[in-house]
């Protein structure tokens, strides 16, 4: 139980408010153009190599989880939010559907409260002020604890940034002392939570009494079919498990076979830097991810997989850059069914087709519903059938699934930093979260001309049929 807000934190929350409020008011006047500049200026600020680099590293010296060289690569996602936002408008006719009298206008959203993530302190203040700014809102950060210095020097990166441009610095804010108790006041008096971070910060967003957009957990499953190329498909699956060392809830957990592929598809993942545990290593991995009570521990989140093994209990080449554990039974009880959230993947065989549909089922009913998988395959029909099966909000094709599923530039996907996973994840949206979502729309209706079908289109062979 969280305790209860304090008077003092009661106060700093409402005047964090107040000074969003009064920043929001001083740019109502601003054109597009303006507003574009100011986006450019501070995805530069933020998203510059040298910047991100220092900050993403930072953020991991803090937290002690996250790969201090690849997490840099992140920068992409920054670039790629605020190439999505110059391509749209976000104030007055925004679009204008002529045959339907219908013309929308974009407003603010409002104050947002910004709940920020301890394995994106970086990414996500800078992502989320890109498009908050885009949509002239104002936007207070409430950071992990456990990254709370790297989540306030970005934004003040963020704040100098509109100070030099002579815009107000308070369209963006961060909480210097986060608490469960501060935030959870923030995300009830701001007009929308965007809310990235664990289950309990997501559910308590949506109990907050204002209007909140959530993520849902993760447990990412590729199917493999036996017309992948193998090459492909384990240098993909390589890309996406070890980027930042399996933090992201997109990373492939549980990756389905067929038994013709699979083991010239387990040779090729060791070649590219795989390491296949054996049963006793097994054993010893499951006693160290999961505790008592099937939590995962933190020591073992987003971990290298050389100290990972070592956490474990056993040791394995400095080279090997994820774990592999061989996998045949799905349930809550098969702790390796579920989400990971490091480098380590599960590997099952399946015979037919039917079979893999069948898995991928048993596995999100283990965790994960709502949030994404992937295929390997030429065959359209199998991505077809899948894509009707799964209970999931996105599916990539032949693509590296952690780098793939917020956007990327060899895709369609929106770019963001925040997935939703729509009703099967307890979440609002199926959708990425992006510029659409910090904003509201007016529908402006003119009338048409009359569109009304007689009963007898309407009820078909139904109609003058007996009453009851």
């Amino acid at each position: 139980m969280a305790r209860p807000i304090s008077p003092e934190e009661k106060e700093y929350a409402q005047q964090l408010l107040a000074k969003a409020r009064a920043a929001m008011k001083a740019i109502e006047e601003y054109d597009q153009a303006k507003i574009d500049r100011l986006c450019q200026a501070v995805g530069w600020a933020t998203a510059n190599e040298k910047t991100f680099t220092r900050l993403c590293r930072q953020g991991v010296e803090e937290s002690g989880i996250g790969d201090w060289d690849g997490r840099p690569g992140k920068r992409f996602k920054i670039m790629g939010i605020l190439r999505d936002c110059l391509r749209q408008k976000s104030m007055g006719i925004v679009e204008e559907i002529p045959e339907k009298g219908i013309v929308k206008y974009a407003k603010p959203a409002g104050v947002i409260c910004g709940v920020v993530p301890m394995t994106n302190p970086t990414l996500t203040p800078s992502g989320e002020g890109v498009l908050a700014l885009k949509a002239k809102d104002a936007i207070i950060f409430a950071p992990h604890p456990r990254t709370k210095k790297t989540s306030f020097e970005n934004v003040e990166i963020m704040r100098e940034t509109l100070r030099r441009l002579g815009a107000p610095e308070d369209l963006f804010q961060c909480v210097e002392t986060p608490s469960i108790p501060l935030t959870q006041e923030l995300m009830a008096i701001c007009d929308l939570t965007i809310a990235t971070g664990g289950q309990p910060m997501v559910r308590s967003a949506y109990s907050s009494g204002r209007p909140a957009y959530g993520v849902g957990a993760g447990n990412s499953t590729m199917v493999i079919d036996e017309t992948a190329n193998v090459e492909e498909a384990a240098r993909n699956t390589r890309m996406s498990k070890t980027s930042d060392f399996g933090s992201g809830c997109s990373a492939d957990g549980n990756l389905l076979v067929h038994a013709s592929i699979y083991d010239a598809l387990l040779d090729q993942l060791i070649k590219e830097g795989g390491y296949l545990a054996s049963d006793e290593e097994k054993a010893k991995l499951q006693a160290a991810m999961w505790d008592d009570h099937g939590g995962r521990t933190l020591e073992t989140i987003a971990q290298a997989a050389p100290k990972l093994a070592e956490k474990a209990g056993f040791k394995i080449p400095d080279d090997r850059k994820f774990i592999i554990v061989k996998q045949d039974k799905i349930g809550k009880e098969h702790k390796f069914s579920g989400e990971k959230l490091t480098t380590l993947m599960a590997y099952y065989k399946f015979k037919d087709f039917d079979e893999a549909l069948g898995m991928v089922r048993a596995i999100y009913d283990v965790g994960g519903k709502g949030h994404s998988c992937g295929i390997y395959s030429f065959d359209d029909d199998h991505i077809h059938r899948l894509a009707q099966v799964a209970p999931v909000s996105r599916m990539m094709v032949r693509q590296p699934q952690s780098k793939a599923n917020a956007g990327s530039f060899t895709n369609g996907m929106p770019m963001t930093s925040s997935l939703g996973c729509g009703v099967w994840g307890g979440n609002i949206t199926n959708e990425n979260i992006s510029l659409k979502h910090y904003l509201q729309y007016t529908w402006v209706s003119r009338p048409t001309p009359e569109d009304k079908p007689s009963e007898k289109e309407l009820f078909g062979e139904f109609y003058n049929s007996e009453t009851l």
